[in-house]
């Protein structure tokens, strides 16, 4: 069996498993394994988009097979999470296209993310199938050339779980900004949602000679401008949200004449504003607040068509590690780098808070305790940071990093940069060559302030003069 021992544990959580140490040991197994395998996996979109990750696995008859079993599981987790897809092969090993098949089926332990991958995201049935090769050729181009325009009057938003926030930009210069808070969450009425968004924008119209596009992020999955799946619409009922709600920015066009108008996760518009910031690629968001949210640069500097819903990718592989409440799902970031993450190390720490009260004045709490000095406080974040120096070395065997950004409520204040000097800690000490070439950072208070909406504004491309609407 595997052993794993970390150099660094977090002080609130010592039995955390870094998903990337184990993965190291495995490997070192399969190394050392004279009957070990190759092993794929490839995701289809219904677009035609295909993801493939090579590897190699045990020997089905090697004393440690089990292993590949939690292997395979894991690592189809984290690239469905990561690429998206609702079509997966599976080659080099037929057992384990059986397992695949059983874990992620309507009554597996994977069922939800049957479900999402399926129905809900794609709007076609999830499979699972065994294959026998595959071809590199069928891999299509990971990034779309999206944003970056700053020509013209453009209007950005951002829809959050606890604000939303809309700014005027006049070629690419915010001349207006405002955040206004509201509950989305459990809000049953599509025009609660609807006209939440139009007052936004009509606010920043008003600080424009003319509106020329329109662009936004939000938490959540949108395809081709249709909201798939966002907790932000949780409380929307199913009929509603399918009348209203998958294509609301569609109807806010037609308000709005039909000019270009671009909406995107909000993870990747965080990933795009950093890599206007620090013009250069390669760059992963993490946002750290009420969820998790990820997003990625690639090296040409495009926004790719994957999911790169990181609060769902595993990375604590202990089988006791903090569940999930929606996906149900183990080990999760979700759990770590956010609000729900910091109450919970909070908690560990000694903090008692009353059962009332809600996720983002816990934090806050702790907050006020990490700039009073309290020691409790310091050791949340010191937590936080050695799970993320560790997450971010597992990004880094899916990404090809040179940048990983971080903001949200949950890095703000001193907590903010401890977390990022005990990850860098964590990289210098069990992964120098990364430490050498990636560089953990948060953006300044200025672009805290303008570089979402920039980058959201940024996204539509302005039609031709003349063209018709």
């Amino acid at each position: 069996m595997l052993t794993v021992a970390p150099k660094l544990r977090p002080a609130l959580d010592p039995e955390f498993l870094p998903a990337v140490l184990w993965h190291r040991a495995y490997r070192s197994l399969v190394a050392a394994d004279r009957g070990a395998r190759p092993f794929a996996l490839t995701l289809t979109r219904p677009d035609g988009g295909t993801s493939l990750h090579e590897s190699r696995v045990l020997a089905a008859n090697h004393p440690a097979a089990s292993l590949n079993g939690q292997y395979a599981e894991r690592l189809l987790k984290f690239l469905l999470w990561q690429k998206g897809g609702s079509h997966v092969r599976v080659i080099g090993a037929p057992e384990l296209a059986a397992h695949l098949v059983q874990v992620y089926s309507p009554t597996g332990a994977r069922a939800f993310d049957h479900l999402f991958m399926g129905e809900k995201v794609y709007r076609e049935p999830f499979r699972i199938e065994a294959a026998d090769c595959f071809d590199r050729r069928d891999e299509s181009a990971t990034g779309l050339a999206i944003g970056r325009h700053l020509e013209g009057c453009r209007i950005g938003f951002d829809l959050g779980g606890s604000d939303r926030k809309a700014a005027a930009v006049i070629d690419g210069r915010v001349v207006y900004s405002e955040e206004i808070p509201w509950s989305p969450y459990f809000e049953q009425d599509p025009a609660f949602h609807l006209e939440g968004v139009h007052d936004s924008l009509t606010r920043a119209a008003k600080h424009l000679p003319r509106v020329d596009a329109i662009g936004g992020s939000a938490a959540g999955v949108y395809v081709n401008n249709e909201v798939r799946v966002a907790s932000l619409f949780r409380g929307v009922p199913p009929d509603l949200f399918d009348r209203h709600i998958r294509r609301m920015f569609f109807t806010l066009q037609e308000r709005w004449g039909g000019v270009p108008f671009e909406v995107a996760n909000d993870g990747e518009v965080t990933a795009l504003a950093g890599s206007m910031a620090l013009r250069d690629n390669a760059v992963l968001g993490v946002s750290m607040g009420t969820s998790m949210a990820g997003g990625y640069v690639t090296p040409a500097g495009n926004i790719t068509c994957w999911l790169n819903e990181l609060a769902f990718a595993p990375v604590d592989y202990r089988a006791d590690a903090p569940r999930d409440e929606w996906s149900g799902d183990v080990g999760c970031g979700v759990q770590y780098f956010s609000q729900q993450g910091v109450a919970r190390l909070a908690a560990t720490a000694g903090f008692t808070f009353p059962a009332e009260l809600p996720l983002p004045e816990r934090l806050v709490k702790v907050q006020e305790a990490m700039q009073a000095g309290d020691p409790r406080a310091r050791a949340v974040y010191d937590s936080l940071g050695v799970m993320f120096g560790y997450a971010v070395a597992h990004y880094a065997e899916f990404y090809e990093i040179r940048h990983v950004l971080t903001l949200g409520r949950v890095t703000s204040g001193d907590g903010g940069a401890l977390i990022l000097d005990r990850a860098r800690a964590v990289l210098r000490a069990e992964f120098p060559a990364l430490a050498e070439t990636i560089r953990l950072g948060m953006p300044d208070e200025k672009d805290k302030r303008h570089g979402q909406s920039i980058a959201a504004a940024s996204l539509p491309t302005l039609k031709p003069a003349g063209a018709s609407h």
